[in-house]
């Protein structure tokens, strides 16, 4: 792969330590840490070795699996990181999820402090990542959807609960050996995946593959519009309703996605603010796909510890694209085999070339979305 020429007026800074998540987590898995320069906070100034041109013959290029967007053919064979973001006020801004995220996913993270959501974002072409985050734990939920794209789960340990589904074969992942960034905040709010960083790992866990191994199940996650230009308005669709508002039942954070006709995407709000990216001039967090998903979950403890039943059958929830949504159904069956969604009709849902955002709902919040 043809790397970046970086030129740094300095990156991500400070000394990688292991198992270092969220305090609650004592008993947080992390892996040894890699050797990690250590520079200061500035962000980077990437010059880039665009590889592939596309001029529309699409030479030297695919279609990505998890956008449908034309990228360059080699890295095609080269599985996507599921890195978890932290959703705390504390925690904002987030670096790089306007620029790298493919799929962003949003799920109640506890079910204590008003249900605070934990962001899993996504990333195929991570080469090309200067600073991506702030990094925290993962938690179970997210063991189990990870594997359905072979990604490689990053994240700063987690609780025990988690330590069963980090042992099953089909779940990678790189914990607490990211870059530490001096941002004026506390510890657990400074971790960021920075450039090399993703190297450095593969090269310390040689028994993770960059490529897709046996588990993947191979070609387009989604169904895809086929041909350039081609959209799906969903006009035809069965029980299709005007939408240019999401509301989510995250008391918390107060997520919210509104619909831009200009750019055809839901940009995303919370905490009563854009979501604007630094690393990417300011610009708002958007999306071309909009999936919910009407969730079953399993409280673990006292402390707000929860599991959603991310494998399940003939669950309720939306697509929403191009202003307007359809109700669906979603099923799973396995951790390996991706969600499906299925419309009124029982036809499998067509997506827009673009980015997806997955928004996992508890059903005793379900009523409590806005779609309008």
């Amino acid at each position: 792969m043809k790397k970046k020429l970086i030129l740094l007026l300095a990156l991500c800074s400070a000394v990688v330590l292991s198992g270092c998540g969220d305090e609650e987590d004592a008993a947080a898995t992390a892996a040894p840490a890699p050797s990690i320069e250590v520079v200061d906070n500035t962000p980077a100034i990437s010059i880039e070795d665009q590889g592939p041109v596309d001029d529309g013959s699409h030479e030297g290029m695919y279609r990505s699996e998890l956008t449908n967007e034309w990228i360059p053919e080699e890295i095609k064979d080269q599985r996507p990181i599921a890195a978890m973001v932290d959703n705390e006020k504390t925690a904002l801004p987030h670096y790089g999820l306007s620029q790298y995220a493919d799929v962003v996913y949003e799920m109640t993270n506890s079910l204590a402090n008003d249900g605070i959501t934990r962001l899993m974002v996504l990333v195929k072409d991570w080469e090309k990542i200067d600073q991506l985050g702030s990094i925290r734990s993962t938690r179970p939920t997210n063991l189990i959807i990870a594997p359905e794209w072979n990604a490689i789960v990053c994240h700063d340990g987690g609780p025990f609960y988690i330590d069963d589904y980090l042992a099953k074969p089909f779940v990678d992942n790189f914990s607490g050996t990211f870059s530490r960034v001096d941002n004026g905040k506390s510890r657990e709010f400074t971790e960021y995946i920075c450039t090399g960083d993703l190297d450095k790992n593969f090269e310390s866990k040689t028994n993770v593959s960059k490529t897709y191994n046996e588990y993947y199940s191979g070609g387009p996650h989604y169904q895809f519009v086929t041909g350039d230009g081609e959209i799906n308005d969903l006009a035809d669709a069965p029980k299709v309703k005007d939408c240019t508002k999401v509301e989510l039942p995250f008391k918390h954070n107060g997520s919210k996605l509104e619909y831009d006709p200009e750019t055809k995407r839901y940009m995303y709000s919370e905490y009563g603010q854009k979501h604007t990216d630094p690393g990417n001039n300011d610009a708002q967090l958007g999306f071309t796909n909009v999936l919910l998903q009407n969730a079953r979950y399993v409280k673990f403890d006292d402390n707000g510890y929860m599991m959603f039943h991310a494998i399940d059958f003939q669950r309720d929830g939306w697509f929403i694209t191009e202003g307007k949504a359809i109700p669906v159904t979603w099923s799973k069956e396995d951790e390996v085999t991706p969600t499906r969604y299925f419309d009124a009709d029982g036809n499998e849902i067509v997506l827009n070339t673009g980015k997806t955002y997955v928004g996992l709902i508890p059903d005793d919040k379900w009523s409590g979305l806005v779609v309008e």
